[in-house]
């Protein structure tokens, strides 16, 4: 009896977190009228909030872009601050529809956690931040340091394997959110900050000193970043990835927030079905025909994306790299859209 009963307890608990995904999330979205998104809970250039609680960055911009898609209008969307450790879980309850935050695709969180990640937004890399005080050049000379990082994230396991490889010796100081891992960091709790390189340039601009600090040239994993969504909506899966894939494929095409109204009166016939124009890309995803106008008419493209809060446009200044298009150099390629 007591096997029989804990059976039907399991069994209940998988149907109930198996809900959320079992529903129209598109529908949901309509009828609430905006877009739930989880972000992170504050890191420069990718989603953050100002002192009138205005969200800004890329993660942020990508969240406007899908709810451009949706209602024609981008500012649709309510912002959800999650830290390393709850972003799964307000995913996989329903709490959030999308996650856009500086998330890594990785084989177990596609395979085990009810996600299904849409594609690559930033390809990144883990890299570290040293005091210039300690003359270290590099991370193989970080031996009997202190790290600080967040809990919940790729960035523990990265450090093991890593250290373990070169027999350094480490102690790890974990925190959940990245404003407590800076504080740590000013404070002198920990020698080195760890996380995803364009991460610490970005936190590197929010401490007392930042000229004091520099980020020492050794990436030690593969961190592709993208947008996530709960497993078993197909339609809002494809809504989500081709928000993506078409903002990257506008900058292929050339059309930006400035062009896009001369774009689709062009006399290219691509241009005109890519733009909804012509023909109608939206109807298969349950959105309008002019759907993708809609975010790039609001949005931009992925360059502009990219270039107004990582880039050149931004403080930061990171070089598109290999988040270049693939016939710049990059890796950013998008199946067409038709």
């Amino acid at each position: 009896m007591k096997r029989t009963a804990l059976l039907a307890l399991l069994l209940a608990s998988a149907a109930f977190i198996a809900t959320p995904a079992k529903a129209d999330t598109l529908s949901v979205i309509k009828e609430r009228g905006r877009v739930n998104c989880g972000v992170s809970q504050g890191v420069l250039g990718f989603s953050n909030a100002d002192s009138t609680g205005k969200w800004t960055g890329f993660d942020v911009d990508f969240c406007h872009a899908v709810s451009a898609a949706i209602f024609g209008d981008p500012d649709k969307v309510n912002f959800i601050p999650l830290s390393t450790k709850d972003r799964f879980t307000a995913l996989q309850s329903g709490e959030a529809d999308l996650l856009s935050r500086q998330t890594t695709w990785t084989l177990s969180r596609d395979t085990t956690m009810g996600l299904k990640f849409v594609g690559t937004a930033y390809y990144d890399g883990q890299g570290f931040m040293v005091k210039k005080s300690l003359g270290v050049k590099s991370a193989k000379e970080l031996s009997g340091a202190s790290l600080c990082t967040e809990t919940g994230t790729t960035t523990e396991l990265n450090v093991a394997d890593y250290f373990k490889a070169n027999n350094i010796t480490y102690e790890i100081v974990s925190f959940e959110r990245p404003d407590e891992t800076i504080v740590a960091l000013n404070n002198g709790r920990c020698d080195v900050y760890t996380t995803d390189a364009s991460a610490l340039y970005a936190q590197r601009l929010t401490l007392s000193d930042p000229e004091g600090f520099m980020v020492l040239p050794e990436i030690i994993s593969k961190e592709p970043l993208g947008p996530a969504v709960r497993q078993g909506d197909d339609r809002w899966f494809n809504i989500v990835r081709w928000t993506l894939f078409s903002m990257i494929e506008a900058e292929e095409l050339g059309i930006t927030r400035e062009n896009i109204a001369k774009q689709v009166e062009s006399g290219n016939p691509s241009i005109k079905r890519f733009l909804g124009a012509e023909g109608d890309t939206g109807a298969p995803l349950g959105l309008d025909k002019g759907w993708i106008y809609n975010i790039v008419s609001t949005t931009g493209n992925y360059g502009e994306m990219f270039d107004r809060n990582l880039g050149k446009g931004s403080p930061l200044k990171i070089d598109r790299g290999i988040n270049a298009l693939w016939n710049a150099g990059g890796l950013m390629y998008a199946p067409p859209a038709r």
